[in-house]
This record gives structure tokens, C-alpha cells and sequence, in this order.
């Protein structure tokens, strides 16, 4: 009986659990991209690739006006957006372990940094604090997820080698955040550099950062003016190392809130009449409830309930259903194909694979693609090729792909072939791929989360995704609708997250019994050769 035990879990484990989950990949990525809309509606792609490509040859530094002026507030929004979400996360990390607190950060970080700027547009107008609330809140909450995730791995050993008499504050400090600070400080760093790509993307919602005039460029033409805007965005994210020092960054902040525009005053009694009016439900506005209930008639109040209900339901069927559709498959195309992309840069960036030259210039190539936000990739892509959901897809795959091999590489650099190390794929795929693959495809499944936020603000550039209805809910000033849609859409990311989770978990487990089998396969071998 041990014998045919250990024979069945040879062959069960003879295909690992990562190859079932990336056939399971490719075959539901394959089967979204059938039923997905690819279709090329433009008429002349090559030439406006053509104008795009002499625009990118001859760049116009000169043309913008506002160009440093935008620089500055690009970077400017990030920071203090960033440090907002560090007065949020970092207290709220210490409590994150309690389940409300759990529930309403994972709500919050769900609804995407375009969608927080819409809503706050409409109570605070084009002022900094709409671009900076839109920053800080999702960015706290992913903040304290984070860092509570860290201390929760800090060792307990140091805390029970701390004298008796130590307050708890020090205790706490020397205990537990002294471990976790290296991995807390690279943490936000590269929050830092995904805020400074969330500011870039607020202005295509018309606040003053360089996303508001790389919008005005590329659909003006005016692709040497464009070209220019995205270099100098591609060197800010690439020389982040050389002028994002810590003892810099007091000054930048001095500099950042001196140099922000200046804040209207806020009138109380439409924000007033935003929370007790607008978000409500079109028949509970004004003053219908009030009157259903001061006349204590049940089939009144009745009858204003089935109205609401039929209004969600109408909602949910005509605009949330379709969105939620179009949302998911897109999401799941792009996360096939960022997969493919990111196990190829990856080794194509790979230096005992592909070469010293080559591998430089994919690694160039990599800095280029995660550094250009997944939105204005979309918006290139989609003045070539038309409004359909293939440029979506093309931003998210070369976006997400190009940061998961630049991640994936940082590890593949630690790893030691062996002498017999021939340089080829063979020898790729058998020492260095199946190291680094886990790692991959957990940053693969974490990615997905970012995925499906990504193609809700793509809806905005006309993609049929729950974002379109959205954005068109607050173009016809339906803000109640724009609300329900928004929680649609940040249920779906938490149920999202929910199973990237248990997938990872089950990765841990199936690797668990994969060195259970080994053990049970060794132990035979070796009771054979004792025989």
C-alpha cells in the first residue's frame, strides 16, 4: 500500500501545480480573447504610426509652455499624495488586523484613483485637494494592508529579549518596526513611483499635470510636442534614484506645497446637498420620503422602495451587467498575454541567455513600458488602431508584463547557474526559470487586482468596460448611478483579490505536498538500497 501511495503522487506530481495554472491561464485568456471586440476600426493605422514614430525622432522640448510648470506638478501631487497616504496607512496598519477596518480599506483601495478624482471633482472642483485626496485615500489604504503585513512577519524573538521595564512604544519600535523598515522604505519608494503615474494620469480628467497636455497633444496631432512630454516622464521615473533622495525630500515638500495652485473656496451647501441629494436614489430625493413617512402610510412607503429597487435592478441589468462583462474580459486577456510577455522579457533581459548588448537593450526597453502609465499607452494605442478593446489590451499586457520581468529579473540576477550552464533555452528552462517562476506568478495574480482597476478607467477612452458607464453616469450628472456603479466595481476587485489569495495559498499547499511526496520517494529509494 505505501509503495502504490508513493507511485500514484509520482505521477500526480509529475505535472506541477504552476504548469495547470498557466494551462487553466492560456485557455481562459484564449477563450476571453474570442469573445472579446479586437476589431481594427481605423483607417489608416500605418500612417498615423508613421507620424507617431517622426514625432518620437523629433521631438519638440520647446513647444509647451508649462512644461517644467508640469513636471513639477506632476511630481508635486505625487508627494504630497504620497505622504497623506502615509498620515492614513501607518496608523491604520496597527488596527488592520480587525476585520471592519480590514473591510473598509479593502473597499477603498478597490475604487481606482481616476474614479476618487471624479467624485471629489464634483465637490471640490479643479482644486489640489482633488488631485491629492484622489492620491492619499487608496494609497493609505494599500499602505496599511502593507505595512501590517510586514510587522505581522517581524520575528517575536526580539520583543521577548526586551527588559521587563521598557514602555510599550519603545518596546513596539525596537520589537518589530526596526525589522521591517528596509522592506517598508522599498515599499514606498515604489508607491512613490506609482503615484508619480497616477499624477501624470489626472490630468486627463483636467487637473494641471502632464497628462493634461500630452492629452491636448496627441489629439491635436501634434506628436513631436506629445513625444517630448513622454521622454522627459519616462527619465523622471527612470533617474527616481538620483533626485529622490530621503534628505531631499523635506525640501521637495516645502516646495511642493508652496507651489501648489490655489484652493477655491468650497461652498458647505452644495457639498451638503451632493451627500443628502445627488447620491441618493432619484425617487428619495427632494422631498418624497420625508412626506411618505410623515403620513405613516405603509403603501406609500412601500411603493417608494419598489420604485428604488426597480431603478437598481434596471441599473445593475442595463449598465453594471455588461460593464462587468466587458471588464473581465479584457482583464483576463491581458492577464494571458502579460504572462507571455513577462516570461520572455524576462529572459530576453537576461544576460547569460541572451547576451550582454541584447540583454541591455530589453532592460531599456522594460524601464520604457512600466514607466508609461497602462491609460496613456491605451490612449497611443487607440489612435492607431480605433476604439475597441485590442489597444486596452496591447497597454495592459506591455505595461504589466514589462514590471512583472523587470521584478522577476532582479531575482533571476541572484541566481547561480552551474558550471554546465550552456547559454541556450534548454538549459534556461531547466536552471533559472523554475527559481524564479513562483515568484512570477504570484506577482502575476497580484498584478490581476491592479488589472481589472486599470480596464474600468480604460472605459473613459471608450472601452466597453464598467468605467464607460461610469464616466457617462458623471458626464449627465447621475451621480447616484455613478456611486452604485463604483461599488460594483469595488466588489468585483475585492472578490478579485479574494481568490489571487486562495491561489497563492494553494500553491503553498501544493508545494508542501510536493516535498511530502519527495520524502515518501526518497525513503523508498533508500529502504531499496538497503535491500
Amino acid at each position: 500500500m505505501p509503495a502504490q501511495l508513493a507511485s500514484f503522487i509520482a505521477k500526480f506530481c509529475f505535472v506541477g501545480y504552476w504548469q495547470k495554472v498557466t494551462l487553466v491561464l492560456w485557455s481562459v485568456a484564449c477563450l476571453c480573447f474570442y469573445f472579446a471586440d479586437t476589431e481594427i476600426i481605423a483607417l489608416d493605422p500605418w500612417h498615423e504610426l508613421l507620424l507617431i514614430a517622426k514625432g518620437f525622432i523629433t521631438p519638440d522640448f520647446f513647444a509647451t509652455e508649462y512644461l517644467l510648470y508640469a513636471l513639477w506638478q506632476t511630481v508635486s501631487f505625487a508627494l504630497l499624495g504620497c505622504c497623506l497616504a502615509l498620515l492614513i496607512g501607518t496608523p491604520l496598519s496597527l488596527v488592520y488586523h480587525k476585520p471592519f477596518v480590514a473591510s473598509v480599506c479593502a473597499f477603498i483601495r478597490s475604487i481606482h484613483e481616476i474614479f476618487w478624482a471624479l467624485l471629489f471633482l464634483q465637490i471640490f472642483g479643479l482644486s489640489p485637494l482633488t488631485g491629492i485626496l484622489a492620491i492619499g485615500l487608496p494609497y493609505g489604504a494599500t499602505f496599511a494592508r502593507v505595512f501590517s503585513d510586514n510587522l505581522q512577519q517581524a520575528p517575536a524573538t526580539t520583543m521577548q529579549t526586551l527588559p521587563h521595564n521598557v514602555d510599550r512604544v519603545s518596546r513596539y519600535i525596537y520589537g518589530k518596526v526596526v525589522h521591517v523598515l528596509v522592506p517598508i522604505k522599498a515599499y514606498i519608494r515604489y508607491r512613490f513611483e506609482c503615484a508619480l503615474r497616477s499624477s501624470a494620469v489626472l490630468g486627463f480628467v483636467g487637473m494641471p499635470t502632464l497628462g493634461f497636455y500630452l492629452e491636448s497633444a496627441f489629439r491635436q496631432g501634434h506628436y513631436q510636442q506629445g513625444a517630448a512630454l513622454l521622454m522627459l516622464f519616462i527619465a523622471l521615473i527612470g533617474t527616481i534614484p538620483y533626485w529622490g533622495r530621503v534628505k531631499l525630500l523635506p525640501v521637495y515638500f516645502i516646495l511642493a506645497i508652496w507651489a501648489l495652485p490655489s484652493i477655491p473656496v468650497v461652498d458647505s451647501a452644495l457639498i451638503g446637498r451632493f451627500l443628502s441629494q445627488d447620491i441618493l436614489p432619484p425617487m428619495l430625493q427632494g422631498q418624497q420620503l420625508q412626506q411618505a413617512l410623515s403620513a405613516d402610510n405603509f403603501t406609500a412607503v412601500s411603493d417608494l422602495l419598489y420604485e428604488c429597487s426597480t431603478w437598481v435592478a434596471g441599473l445593475l441589468y442595463e449598465q453594471a451587467l455588461p460593464g462587468v462583462v466587458g471588464m473581465l474580459l479584457l482583464a483576463l486577456t491581458a492577464l494571458g498575454m502579460s504572462h507571455i510577455l513577462a516570461v520572455v522579457g524576462c529572459a530576453l533581459s537576461d544576460k547569460r541567455f541572451s547576451g550582454k548588448w541584447l540583454a541591455r537593450g530589453n532592460r531599456f526597453l522594460l524601464l520604457i513600458l512600466r514607466s508609461v502609465p497602462e491609460y496613456i499607452l491605451a490612449f497611443i494605442f487607440m489612435l492607431l488602431l480605433g476604439p475597441s478593446m485590442l489597444p486596452a489590451m496591447l497597454a495592459l499586457a506591455l505595461h504589466n508584463g514589462a514590471l512583472i520581468a523587470y521584478l522577476s529579473l532582479r531575482q533571476a540576477d541572484g541566481v547561480e547557474a552551474s558550471r554546465h550552464f550552456n547559454g541556450r533555452l534548454d538549459g534556461y528552462a531547466y536552471e533559472v526559470l523554475p527559481v524564479i517562476y513562483p515568484n512570477a506568478m504570484a506577482l502575476l495574480f497580484y498584478r490581476f487586482e491592479v488589472i481589472l482597476r486599470e480596464t474600468a478607467i480604460l472605459g473613459m477612452l471608450g472601452v466597453a468596460t464598467l468605467g464607460f458607464y461610469i464616466d457617462s453616469n458623471f458626464a449627465e450628472i447621475r451621480f447616484n448611478g455613478a456611486l452604485l456603479l463604483m461599488l460594483v466595481a469595488a466588489l468585483i476587485n475585492i472578490a478579485v483579490d479574494i481568490a489571487s489569495r486562495k491561489v497563492l495559498q494553494a500553491s503553498l499547499l501544493a508545494s508542501n505536498r510536493s516535498g511530502l511526496a519527495d520524502v515518501v520517494l526518497n525513503k523508498k529509494a533508500l529502504s531499496a538500497c538497503q535491500r
